[in-house]
């Protein structure tokens, strides 16, 4: 995951490739809650972990259930029987509606019937999301709930007294037009008041969100509540209905992020398809129903059992018209698809998306705006006409997994403009690893593909300095010096000569070489304290001047070149690997303090050296790489110098960073 203020995405052409999505938000939570309120044991397998998941978990764990990861995967949920063991608590629930009204509907009437109290709170977002429907609903039932701040949303207390009886023989009304979550927990909670008798619930108005109830209902049945209806109208629980543990149950991918993959493949699946696994067309889910609207604007999708491929059809996509109730999340991305489409694309009966994470309607209205389109909006409506002129911009995320994922999908532009996405980390809500995934099968031209290069002499802190430059972007990093020592070090291994340029060129062209965050695997065991050797560094540096070994490991380092970007670290950066590079540095610490430098470095990892004996050798170094005939060691024409002998690795990297942010549209 991105844990960063934003995250800037090259421009991007094609996709191919395979992705395996996360499990569903909206099947994993209400599975957690049911395996929390059954009799046994239940294991889930696939659950989705993000942020929403772990605030149910946390409560669940909080309320008494017993929560046990296991080797698999799976995770072991031990219910409480429907029988409260904990009858006071206060539970935090973040921005996660999928956890507030179950667990509010749950708690309302299990502290009616058996006694407590909970407090329930969340986000400032959350205390913004309405829920006084639910409220409404409950109170009919004598369920006993009062607003800790406004009127009609969270927080919430719940209460009642041990021995409590609850009003189940009339039908509990809800409104149906606001969210379909008020009768998704009424539906997950409601078979804890059947003790007496059945309990019906009558829904109010025209239900939106249909597909969601839909899953509500599937999962139910699977836990041994088998609802009886009347179409999307009425809902009658039978009496004396008790949540069995079905044992085993796997979690589906989720549709709503498979729309963004659908939508990638439509509009850059050109050569190949893209191949999307965990959710089929024979999904549960409502948001499967996006294939359809997909394929009306063109894309071209095939599918089976928990798989989908999807590639370019029409071009550009068509425009359509849709009344968007049955995919309300997934819609989200029509208005981005909406962008490569010729003619104005009209998204109706969306209203839910005032009352999501933000306000989703505006915030789109305004992103969209943004890359040029022309955009027009009502209550609960959208249309969308492509830019004629792209622009670009940093996209706000409200704090929104969506917004933030959809709209990363207009990278694809044909103006071959870059886009920034602001607070990237909000997509830790369902999919952690989306950006991940994205450029796993996202492709560009390589130079398009960022690049900063930092060359310096020995023991100028370039490497330090390039991995807080990447940390800060986002980016990958080259350690060049590296890939020498790990040269070097195979060749001492293997008693190669350090005058043998052709068998030195063999064991640099056959590095089996792994970098895993601050491990470094030649042929899979760690390296990275012997890399640091002074034996390793002074062959290091006698072979990088062999014009087979430099061209030997050429290619290896263009290989670094991945999305998002790339700081590359060397003495050749800029000159010979990356001469194009839009910034490139050079460090011009004196020998002195890189004498000082390394022997701290060295002393820290307990390893003994002498200050002088380091300064006279860095100073040999440096005449040999500056004297090399084959890339020498020196600025490139168009580098900026950096003299870091007297700062802090912060302020030499705010200083590369603002060099940067004059680079970019960004700023």
């Amino acid at each position: 995951m991105y844990d960063l203020p934003f995250l800037d995405l090259p421009p991007l052409r094609e996709a191919a490739g395979r992705v395996r999505l996360p499990g569903s938000k909206s099947i994993s939570n209400r599975l957690l809650l049911l395996a929390g309120l059954s009799e046994g044991t239940t294991r889930l397998h696939d659950l989705l972990d993000s942020d929403d998941t772990q605030v149910m978990l946390a409560a669940l764990r909080t309320l008494g259930c017993t929560i046990t990861p296991e080797e698999n995967g799976s995770l072991r949920v031990d219910g409480i029987g429907g029988q409260l063991t904990v009858h006071e608590a206060a539970l935090f629930l973040g921005n996660a509606g999928t956890a507030m009204r179950p667990l509010a509907a749950a708690l309302a009437v299990l502290a009616a019937l058996q006694g407590g109290s909970f407090e329930l709170s969340g986000v400032a977002r959350m205390h913004e999301r309405p829920i006084g429907d639910l409220v409404d609903a409950l109170r009919q039932l004598g369920c006993r709930i009062d607003y800790v701040g406004n009127d009609g949303y969270p927080p919430l207390r719940l209460s009642g007294d041990a021995g409590g009886a609850l009003r189940t023989q009339q039908p509990i009304r809800v409104r149906g037009d606001v969210s379909s979550q008020f009768l998704t927990a009424l539906l997950l909670a409601l078979p804890l008041a059947s003790g007496s008798g059945p309990v019906t619930i009558a829904v109010d108005g025209e239900l939106i969100s249909k597909p969601y109830v839909e899953i509500t209902l599937n999962l139910l049945q699977r836990f041994g509540i088998a609802v009886e209806r009347d179409g999307f109208a009425r809902f009658t629980i039978p009496g004396g209905s008790r949540y069995r543990s079905p044992g085993d149950v796997h979690v589906e991918a989720d549709a709503s992020s498979a729309s963004y993959f659908i939508a990638l493949g439509a509009i850059a699946g050109i050569r190949s398809p893209l191949r999307i696994d965990g959710v089929g067309l024979d999904s549960i889910q409502g948001d499967i129903r996006f294939v359809d609207a997909a394929r009306s604007m063109g894309a071209q999708v095939i599918g089976g059992p928990g798989h989908l491929e999807i590639r370019r059809g029409a071009w550009p996509l068509k425009a359509i018209t849709l009344d968007c109730n049955h995919i309300p999340d997934a819609a989200m991305t029509l208005a981005v698809m909406a962008l490569y489409a010729e003619g104005t694309t009209r998204l109706t009966n969306i209203a839910s998306w005032r009352v999501k994470e933000t306000d989703r309607i505006a915030a789109m209205v305004a992103e969209l705006r943004k890359l040029g389109a022309t955009v027009d909006e009502g209550p609960d409506w959208i249309a969308v006409t492509p830019p004629s002129t792209w622009t670009t911009a940093p996209i706000h995320t409200y704090d929104d997994h969506r917004i933030a994922m959809c709209l990363s999908l207009a990278a694809f532009n044909p103006a071959a403009l870059p886009i920034r996405i602001l607070d990237p980390k909000c997509v830790a809500k369902t999919f952690p690893d989306y950006f991940e995934a994205l450029f796993s099968v996202a492709a560009t031209m390589p130079e398009s593909i960022p690049v900063i290069t930092i060359d310096g002499p020995t023991a100028s802190g370039k490497g330090t300095l390039a991995a807080a430059v990447a940390a800060r972007l986002g980016w990958h990093q080259l350690d060049s010096g590296m890939l020498y020592r790990a040269t070097a070090l195979a060749a001492m291994r293997q008693g190669v000569d350090a005058g043998d340029e052709a068998a030195l060129a063999r064991v640099a062209s056959s590095l089996q070489l792994r970098f895993d965050g601050e491990r470094v695997l030649l042929e899979g065991a760690d390296v990275a304290t012997e890399l640091r050797f002074e034996a390793v560094g002074a062959m290091a540096s006698k072979i990088a001047a062999l014009p087979a070994v430099r061209s030997a490991l050429n290619a290896l380092q263009l290989s670094f070149r991945k999305l998002p970007g790339l700081v590359a670290d060397g003495r050749d950066m800029g000159t010979v690997i990356f001469p194009a590079a839009p910034l490139k540095v050079f460090l011009t610490a004196s020998p002195a303090q890189r004498a000082e430098r390394r022997h701290k470095q060295l002393i820290s990892k307990g390893i003994s050296a002498s200050i002088a004996d380091l300064w006279a050798d860095l100073e040999a170094r440096d005449a040999r790489d500056k004297n090399r005939s084959v890339a020498p060691l020196k600025p490139a024409e168009d580098a900026l110098l950096l003299d870091n002998s007297g700062l802090t690795i912060d302020q030499s990297v705010d200083r590369v960073l603002a060099w940067w942010a004059e680079r970019n549209p960004f700023g």
